[in-house]
């Protein structure tokens, strides 16, 4: 993308003067920032030049969009602050899908944009709009920092991006502001004593839990992002209740763990098979689980009367279920405090949750012969453990869903609020640059042909990526839809690409696979190769009819 913007201020190479993209950077770094994702333009050049300077490391992607998930990649394999960086204009307006995905999945963004200075706005219109109207509807809060302003600005940031459900917040940073001098840095406010908030009264919840003899737990995404997961076994140790988990919940607990049922969310088959357990329970307990993941068929999906304890990290009027009661606060120390007052009883002694355990393990079990359940059985098998997967939106991601075991949390990222195509190649190119481990990325043939140019990002940052194609020239959860809704097919339809060709061009290694033999032979070598290596994967999009 070819940006055109007049030139900045003249500085003088090597300058070590104080600016505000200083007190900027010095502030983001303070907060954990190791790395900025973006492509540079004229009115970020100062900050870009402060982030370097506070040690936080400039990278350079070929999309605005792909940098914003790179950021959330690397957010979740070490916790460094994410934060994407993008010139006015369209270095905006491409970022937009990624922000919208931060504010959905919950992702603590901070998005810093250049803009002209105020008075240049009211009569220079080139590449200029209104930054803060774009973005506020898919933003916690949108700042414009002033000249004196910048510390607090970010410190304000840092907090409501931080603050109950994590989500992006914006700076918009004038040109002069960035490049005014300052005198001093100014000291980061000590560190807040992280208050825990937990409801004074837990009586009437470890009542109902005491009570149940058909407890049934159901765990989602503010568990994760409070790396409670220990929390949570210690509540099912004591409760005996078996778990079910969204997606981004999976691996809160190994999925080998014979109380883990399985996850759902967008399955159809799956939401079958957990259903007679929901209606045969005796109570219901929610765990930081958040209905932005859910599919339509998860409105009120249990009985007016069913008990129900909901425990939420922030308690908001979705109107996607009821509950018999709301417990608001950090979610882990909640199942803590309830976890401690609790003691074994008997439960489930019919045997319910096996039984359904079984029949999930059944009705996702691999056909026999080649098709995407065999990519994703053969890439399970093979995978070391603790291996981070992505996967990109569409047919393949529910299904995978429902096949990938998942040994911990975070080890299988995709975008499950927003639900957006083209995360998995970014999402998995910053969790191996933050892991320095091989990472396993997901993606359709579509989804990929979004983001082709971030294999040469790829290559640049010299990350060993391990990406699977699943090549079946197709949109085919659209075509499935289509089908399903006695439509014409149309628009779902594409042309084959040789991706093998096209990662040998941007310096990967590429293969075509068709069988378990050649796909197991080339993943084992591709994790153990520097570099991306790119395994274009030949299915038939038939094979996804009825699998999920």
């Amino acid at each position: 993308m070819t940006i055109q913007t007049p030139p900045p201020a003249p500085m003088t190479a090597g300058t070590a003067r104080l600016t505000g993209a200083d007190i900027i950077a010095a502030r983001l770094a303070a907060a954990g920032a190791t790395h900025a994702f973006g492509i540079p333009g004229g009115e970020v050049l100062a900050l870009v030049d402060a982030l370097g300077r506070a040690g936080i490391r400039f990278e350079l992607a070929r999309h605005e969009n792909a940098a914003g998930f790179m950021a959330e990649g690397l957010w979740h394999v070490t916790g460094a602050l994410p934060v994407l960086v993008a010139t006015l204009g369209p270095g905006v307006s491409n970022a937009v899908t990624a922000v919208a995905h931060a504010q959905q999945d919950r992702v603590p963004l901070i998005f810093i944009t250049g803009c002209v200075d105020q008075a240049l706005a009211e009569s220079y219109t080139h590449q200029v709009f209104d930054h803060q109207a774009v973005l506020r509807p898919l933003v916690k809060a949108s700042f414009r920092a002033a000249q004196g302003t910048e510390a607090l600005v970010v410190d304000k940031a840092l907090a409501i991006a931080r603050s109950g459900r994590p989500g992006p917040v914006h700076i918009d940073l004038p040109i002069a502001v960035a490049e005014a001098p300052a005198t001093t840095l100014p000291t980061p406010p000590p560190a807040a004593p992280g208050a825990v908030g937990v409801p004074v009264d837990l009586d009437r919840a470890v009542a109902l839990l005491a009570g149940a003899r058909r407890p049934l737990v159901l765990a989602g995404l503010d568990l994760v992002n409070e790396s409670a997961a220990a929390s949570l076994a210690r509540l099912i140790d004591r409760t005996g209740a078996p778990l079910l988990t969204t997606y981004k919940g999976k691996g809160l607990l190994p999925e080998d763990d014979l109380r883990v049922i399985g996850g759902v969310g967008l399955s159809p088959k799956a939401d079958a098979l957990v259903r007679p357990l929901m209606e045969a329970a005796d109570l219901i307990v929610l765990a930081g689980y958040d209905p932005i993941e859910m599919r339509q068929g998860w409105r009120n999906p249990w009985p007016a009367d069913k008990p129900v304890i909901d425990i939420v990290a922030q308690a908001l009027p979705h109107g996607m279920h009821r509950a018999t009661m709301t417990l608001e606060g950090h979610v882990g120390t909640i199942l803590d405090r309830l976890a401690e007052r609790l003691s074994p009883a008997p439960v489930w002694e019919r045997g319910e949750p096996a039984a359904v355990r079984a029949a999930f393990r059944r009705a996702f079990a691999a056909p026999d012969g080649w098709g995407p359940h065999a990519v994703f059985e053969t890439l399970r098998a093979v995978a070391p453990s603790g291996t981070v997967a992505t996967a990109d939106s569409g047919a393949h991601r529910i299904l995978l869903s429902q096949l990938w075991s998942c040994d911990g949390p975070r080890r299988l990222l995709q975008s499950t609020g927003l639900c957006t195509m083209g995360c998995a190649l970014p999402l998995a190119t910053g969790a191996a640059l933050g892991s320095g481990q091989p990472t396993l990325c997901f993606v359709g043939d579509a989804g990929l042909e979004m983001v082709l140019g971030e294999l040469a990002t790829l290559r640049d940052l010299a990350v060993p990526v391990v990406v699977a194609v699943l090549v079946d020239e197709a949109l085919g959860l659209i075509a499935l839809k289509q089908k399903q809704m006695g439509l014409t097919r149309a628009g779902v339809d594409l042309g084959l690409s040789d991706f093998a060709a096209i990662a040998r061009a941007f310096g990967g290694h590429g293969a075509t696979v068709d069988d378990r033999a050649s796909l197991a032979r080339e993943a084992a070598a591709a994790f153990t190769r520097p570099g991306f290596s790119l395994l274009a994967c030949r299915i038939d999009a038939a094979a996804y009819e009825g699998a999920f």
